[in-house]
């Protein structure tokens, strides 16, 4: 089975907040993340990624609404676990929901959610919005404590940070934490849970990543990003999706 393309379009929504953040406006400013949305729609994606983060540094609540009513794709929502998001997702109803730990000071998510340490907090937001049909996954660290926990939630899919393996500088680093990916694979599906993954995976080492066992599905933003400029955002979703198919 051929694993699932998801694109994250945050990025796009970086570069329009870097020039119009105080504009009244902002849908009618460029770039727009609902026309990369739909290019990435033709270039073979499979679903739409976006996080609405509490300080709203790129993606804004109305970019999610206009995504949501417009795109044919499923919609997964990045966010934090708060009750205004919760709120939010129930009000937006997309197809998926990853719960993400959130940071105001960091560039970008830098690791997993300690579902360990709010576990109760998480069970009550799983509850609510599986029972709205919104499928809820948790993005964790590659750690057998974190899966158990998670299992716990009740959630039907996690996603596994692969950001330590893309930032393995040596060939000691990078076997190291693929073991720890394929050895965490391994034990969250036999838990019963989808496997997803996301976070640092580029044209270059998504290949290795693809030897994950029962992944379900790849959540890549910054890369695709990155080689639109030069390529184009279809072509860009494109290529990465035949690496996907390969």
């Amino acid at each position: 089975m051929s694993i699932l393309l998801g694109v994250n379009i945050d990025h796009i929504a970086t570069l329009r907040q870097a020039r119009y953040a105080d504009s009244s406006s902002i849908l009618e400013k460029e770039p727009s993340p609902l026309q990369a949305a739909q290019v990435a729609q033709r270039g073979g994606a499979d679903s739409i990624t976006i996080h609405i983060r509490e300080d709203r540094r790129h993606m804004q609540i109305e970019d999610a609404k206009l995504i949501r009513q417009k795109i044919k794709l499923p919609l997964n929502l990045e966010m934090a676990n708060t009750k205004e998001m919760r709120d939010f997702a129930l009000s937006l109803r997309p197809n998926y929901v990853c719960i993400v730990p959130e940071n105001r000071q960091e560039i970008t998510t830098e690791g997993g959610l300690d579902v360990c340490s709010h576990q109760e907090s998480l069970i009550k937001t799983v509850q609510i919005l599986q029972a709205e049909k919104i499928q809820v996954s948790l993005f964790i660290d590659p750690d057998i404590k974190q899966v158990k926990a998670s299992f716990k939630t009740g959630v039907l899919a996690v996603e596994l940070h692969t950001g330590d393996y893309s930032h393995c500088q040596d060939k000691e680093c990078f076997q190291f934490e693929y073991q720890r990916l394929e050895e965490i694979a391994e034990f969250a599906h036999k838990q019963g849970l989808i496997v997803n993954a996301g976070h640092g995976i580029n044209y270059e080492n998504v290949s290795q990543i693809l030897k994950i066992p029962h992944l379900n599905e790849l959540n890549i933003g910054h890369s695709i990003v990155s080689r639109s400029l030069f390529v184009g955002m279809q072509e860009a979703v494109k290529e990465m999706h035949q690496l996907l198919q390969k």
